[in-house]
């Protein structure tokens, strides 16, 4: 285990340059000491590697040093085929290089590990998209994805929930949820998310921007989401549901889901049980349950219950009314 971590340390060193040992702490879940034990490991090995101090040090390799460890065992060559990048590399405009660098990795391989990652490939193919939706691609990504990849500032009119403004952006990445791309550009300093499909028009300027060095996305995405889901998730509802009801909650509506499994009681008719779940806001919410028809019943809170049964009352005045005759 250390020593792959040796390894993936003098890797990231080689491509982000500098790094601060709690950086380095944080993508790999260790403590700071210990990273400062790894990096004298690696000094005592002969890798030219030195630290700078004050705010902006940290670790960093001697310049034009690069490593020869470039080899893949056959599990990691097993995973990067099946990282399912091939529908995102084709909205990127990236589908033929993708293509071209698996070719190159299985050349590289020895006999039996690339005919091994090439049944992998052959055997396992991953969508990410959800039944009954499309890829949610624009002709916006790939320019965008090429101002990501260049450092290039873009002025972009977006449509948000309220309004349709216009923004000058620093982009620092694209990520792929569940179909929808999304971007993830510096405002005024500050990281921010916008929804890749709701960007009207695109202009890629000739300005550039500097990169924030400690920016990272992965780790920003994962704390962005999770802060966005409690945000959206600030009511409650008290429901009874049958188990047709939960089966389509398990495929719609993960957080009500999860609520059910850990807290659910048993009530009547026999099957159903009652759950307080997280909901979004009322007219939300509404919508969310009516899909589940009569494999709901909403016992709280009052406005919500009022909501659904003013709504239910709509439908069915809408289909008794009598086709009127030509």
């Amino acid at each position: 285990m250390r020593a792959s971590r040796l390894l993936s340390i003098l890797i990231l060193l080689q491509m982000r340059g500098r790094l601060s040992a709690e950086a380095l702490a944080g993508e790999f879940e260790v403590s700071v000491r210990t990273i400062y034990r790894d990096v004298d490991q690696l000094s005592a090995a002969g890798v030219p590697i030195y630290a700078e101090r004050g705010r902006a040090g940290g670790f960093q390799l001697l310049d034009g040093y690069r490593t020869k460890l470039t080899g893949f065992t056959a599990q990691e060559a097993d995973a990067l085929l099946l990282s399912g990048a091939g529908a995102a590399a084709q909205d990127l405009g990236l589908g033929g290089d993708l293509a071209a660098a698996q070719l190159k990795l299985l050349a590289s391989l020895p006999p039996d590990s690339g005919a091994s990652a090439e049944r992998v490939s052959a055997r396992f193919h991953l969508d990410p998209v959800n039944w009954y939706t499309r890829a949610d691609a624009s002709e916006t990504l790939k320019p965008l994805a090429a101002a990501v990849w260049n450092e290039r500032r873009v002025r972009v009119r977006y449509e948000s929930w309220k309004d349709v403004v216009e923004r000058t952006l620093d982009p620092l990445g694209l990520v792929l949820k569940g179909g929808i791309w999304y971007l993830v550009a510096n405002v005024k300093g500050a990281p921010r998310t916008y929804r890749v499909s709701n960007i009207r028009e695109l202009h890629v300027l000739d300005a550039r921007f500097t990169r924030p060095r400690r920016f990272n996305l992965a780790r920003y995405w994962k704390d962005w989401s999770k802060d966005f889901e409690a945000r959206l998730l600030t009511g409650h509802a008290v429901i009874e549901v049958s188990p047709a009801g939960r089966r389509i909650l398990r495929d719609t509506n993960a957080a009500a889901h999860e609520a059910l499994a850990r807290d659910s009681v048993a009530c009547k008719p026999e099957g159903w049980v009652r759950a307080t779940v997280p909901v979004e806001s009322l007219d939300l919410a509404k919508l969310q349950l009516l899909r589940l028809g009569a494999e709901v019943k909403v016992l709280g809170p009052p406005p919500l219950r009022a909501a659904l049964a003013a709504e239910a009352r709509k439908v069915a005045a809408l289909y008794a009314r009598r086709r009127a005759r030509p």
